[in-house]
């Protein structure tokens, strides 16, 4: 009996290593992906490369964040020392919710994510009752009653706009003595 076989970037996804086959693609071309037969540890090198569906598949290393933009922040965080616990948080621009995922993971109670794009925040973070998903919403015309309450730290990746224009309407939401990053 043929053991069925399927595409390596098709099995990684089927194993719940990899959110899309496109995901799944990169991890292998990026070399973080490694079939594993009894103790040796060989490169899956190929997305299109065939695998048992039964192959038991490693990765190098999970990504921490639920996208780049979290390392990101975690490097600013670690060089200026900031400490996340408890803060409450505006991610300004917050998309799939890099910042977001980081600000969490450092302790943070709760985090504003806010963007005037719709259907981008990662669904790990819609799940999570500490995250206030604020879609088309655009901060150039934000009015002071947007937010509930003032921010310990402002965390700003805004791809189509300048921070000057984002700056000033953003500003009258962080508390006294808080951080902009």
């Amino acid at each position: 009996m043929r053991t069925p076989k399927d595409r390596a970037d098709a099995v990684l996804v089927a194993q719940g290593l990899a959110e899309t086959k496109d995901k799944a693609a990169r991890l292998i071309m990026a070399g973080q992906v490694f079939l594993c037969t009894g103790a040796n540890r060989t490169l899956v090198d190929k997305p299109g490369q065939p695998l048992p569906c039964s192959a038991r598949l490693e990765l190098r290393a999970r990504e921490r964040f639920v996208s780049r933009g979290g390392e990101k922040l975690q490097s600013a965080l670690e060089h200026f020392a900031l400490d996340m616990h408890g803060v409450v948080a505006l991610d300004a621009g917050a998309s799939t919710g890099g910042f977001t995922d980081c600000l969490l993971q450092a302790g943070a109670a709760r985090v504003y994510a806010v963007d005037v794009g719709h259907g981008q925040l990662h669904w790990k973070l819609l799940q999570d009752s500490r995250v206030i998903n604020m879609e088309r919403v655009n901060l150039r015309l934000a009015t002071p009653d947007l937010l509930p309450e003032f921010v310990d730290v402002l965390v700003v990746d805004c791809t189509f706009i300048s921070l000057k224009q984002i700056l000033p309407p953003c500003l009258p939401f962080v508390r006294p003595g808080g951080h902009m990053l």
